[in-house]
């Protein structure tokens, strides 16, 4: 049994490294291939999306693409992933949670966002991307990828597999900051605000026990993303 166990967390830790590594490694690429001297780091960040269609597509695939390895990890061991998600009986409590959950990461991210870019070198300048690209066809890659995609595929990944899987192995709560500083490291380019919404979402998951909660907070955390960028085009 224990053995079993371990092969599932090793299992599922690839799963989640291969998917941040491969997202991490192009932003990395896109970022620092319009480097220019002078640049601030809040300068190089900006351009992470750069080839925005192609930054989306990249998440779309290798979110979905990983997919089947997690499905198959659930259902080998006879776990329902549907039932992991939501249950009928608390579906409208585990949303509310979930609402509550975002509107609080959002205000202690925008905090630490905003004390993170007083330090020298950090915030952007005249040389950071301006603007970018936004017609109906990018929008709609928007939603997939940021709503639908990241606010539910990474959700599975990133706080599903730690708790069911990696937890037994380390204990749930290790598991899960874990995952979390893997979370971190898929979207470096935000300075460690992932980390901290993250963290927020990771005790509404505890407190719901159900990823329905988790999931809200990342879907309304894109559309946000999505509407504001609309706004300050």
């Amino acid at each position: 049994m224990n053995e079993k166990k371990y092969l599932n967390a090793k299992r599922a830790i690839g799963i989640v490294t291969t998917l941040t590594f491969i997202v991490a490694f192009f932003e990395l690429i896109f970022a620092f291939t319009q480097y220019q001297q002078g640049m601030t780091i809040g300068d190089v960040v900006s351009y992470v999306t750069n080839q925005h269609h192609i930054y989306l597509l990249l998440l779309i695939i290798a979110n979905v693409g990983l997919f089947p390895s997690a499905l198959l990890l659930y259902k080998e061991n006879g776990i329902n992933l549907k039932d992991e998600i939501y249950d009928k009986k608390t579906l409208g409590k585990d949303i509310l949670y979930g609402i509550i959950a975002f509107v609080v990461s959002e205000v202690i991210g925008d905090i630490y966002g905003w004390l993170v870019n007083l330090i020298p070198g950090i915030g952007a300048t005249e040389l950071a991307r301006q603007g970018r690209e936004l017609n109906m066809g990018v929008v709609i890659m928007d939603v997939i990828a940021l709503v639908l995609v990241s606010g539910i595929f990474k959700e599975i990944y990133f706080r599903g597999l730690a708790k069911r899987f990696v937890g037994s192995v380390f204990g749930e709560m290790n598991a899960l900051i874990l995952f979390n500083i893997l979370f971190a490291v898929l979207d470096w380019h935000n300075l460690g605000v992932s980390f901290v919404i993250g963290f927020v979402w990771l005790i509404a998951y505890r407190k719901t026990n159900h990823l329905i909660t988790p999931m809200i907070c990342h879907s309304l955390a894109g559309l946000f993303y999505l509407i504001y960028s609309l706004i300050m085009r």
